[in-house]
């Protein structure tokens, strides 16, 4: 059976053949790796076989974990959808947030940003295929709320988040991601990250220009189920 170390192998090595593949630089695309529903055990695992940057979708389960794994220099991502009343905890435990899609819940991780932190990256999520039931702002929605956000203190604005409908078709996955990525340089702003790319797209997305991907089932096996 393969361990977390033996996965993260893996997938590193797949994340440096899609550079390549696209004539990027290596190690521009970093891994993210998905814990939610792991345990603490498998996030320290997976710490001792090189990662640093640990994705969490479900807030209490996330300082949960925080709080288990203190004593390891972790950079802990939000990467679920938020509602108004996690903003404080996620403002002070967490040092990106990926799914940002109203101004609202900017105005509050900026005013709810401890002052002796850093600003808290922040990526704006899209939602780039249309579907009812994903989270993300729509592309005509995009330009006002980027430099809305770009504007508040205590954040920096880094670039954009989508998942895209999930599809096997290559030819779909780089038509989606690409739109990610037109729809990023369209905003003429200092940006410089595009959090995209899954276990079964990631290829594509590095291809379309992904810095991070976000993989959970490929490095920690399938997902617990039942949890909120």
């Amino acid at each position: 059976m393969s361990t977390i170390a033996d996965n993260i192998a893996l997938v590193s090595a797949r994340i440096r053949a899609a550079e390549q593949a696209a004539h990027r630089e290596s190690d521009s695309v970093r891994l993210l790796a998905v814990s939610k529903t792991k345990p603490a055990a498998a996030v320290r695992e997976a710490f001792a076989a090189g990662l640093r940057d640990f994705g969490e979708n479900y807030l209490q389960e996330a300082l949960g974990k925080q709080l288990e794994l203190a004593d390891l220099p972790l950079s802990w991502h939000f990467i679920g959808p938020i509602q108004s009343n996690k903003t404080r905890a996620i403002a002070e435990n967490f040092a990106w947030v990926h799914s940002v899609d109203r101004l609202k819940i900017a105005q509050r991780l900026s005013e709810q940003r401890p002052a002796d932190l850093p600003p808290l990256n922040i990526c704006i999520q899209v939602n780039v295929s249309g579907e009812a039931s994903k989270s993300g702002c729509t592309p005509a929605d995009l330009p006002a709320l980027a430099n809305a956000i770009s504007a508040l203190p205590r954040l920096k604005l880094r670039g954009l988040m989508a998942i895209p409908e999930p599809t096997e078709d290559r030819a779909a996955q780089d038509a989606a991601f690409g739109a990610v990525q037109a729809l990023q340089a369209s905003l003429n702003l200092p940006l410089d990250t595009l959090s995209m790319g899954m276990s079964h797209d990631l290829e594509s997305a590095i291809a379309m220009g992904a810095t991070w991907v976000r993989i959970g089932t490929a490095l920690f096996g399938t997902r617990a189920l039942g949890h909120q």
